[in-house]
């Protein structure tokens, strides 16, 4: 359960970006992989100046959470036609 699970988010083989060409692929995965390092930086950060903001962690987990799926929802709604070479 947990490696399908790592798969659909982390595999771009199989999640919703395969339909995309593999340049726009990693440059997503390499935006997202900016965003969740950014996310648990600050988590981190605030964790050891401020650990009382509680709520600031969960908002910065939310946003990651969503900017995620917002990602994968917009690849999977805008697939560009690529053109086959023969």
């Amino acid at each position: 359960m947990i490696r399908t699970a790592w798969n659909v988010i982390m595999d771009p083989r199989q999640n919703v970006l395969k339909a995309l060409p593999q340049t726009v692929r990693f440059q997503l995965m390499v935006v997202l992989a900016a965003l969740w390092s950014a996310i648990f930086c600050a988590n981190m950060g605030l964790l050891l100046w401020l650990p009382g903001y509680l709520v600031v962690h969960v908002v910065l987990l939310l946003i990651g959470i969503f900017g995620t799926g917002w990602l994968f929802q917009s690849a999977a709604t805008r697939v560009p036609v690529v053109a086959s070479r023969k």
